[in-house]
């Protein structure tokens, strides 16, 4: 749990400073983006060995 009150606080700390709304709304989109590719990536990955992928 103190791991995620981490994330949680980096991420607000990330957006308080910065310039315009249109900038911030496009970098809370591209991050949250990047964090369920990066979630789909993961999944795919784990499905494969899961499930006796030959990796060669």
């Amino acid at each position: 749990m103190k791991n995620i009150l981490l994330l949680k606080e980096i991420y607000l700390e990330a957006f308080k400073n910065l310039g315009s709304a249109i900038v911030k709304n496009y970098f809370k989109i591209f991050s949250w983006f990047c964090f369920v590719s990066f979630i789909i990536v993961l999944y795919a990955f784990l499905f494969r060995v899961a499930t006796g992928f030959a990796f060669d």
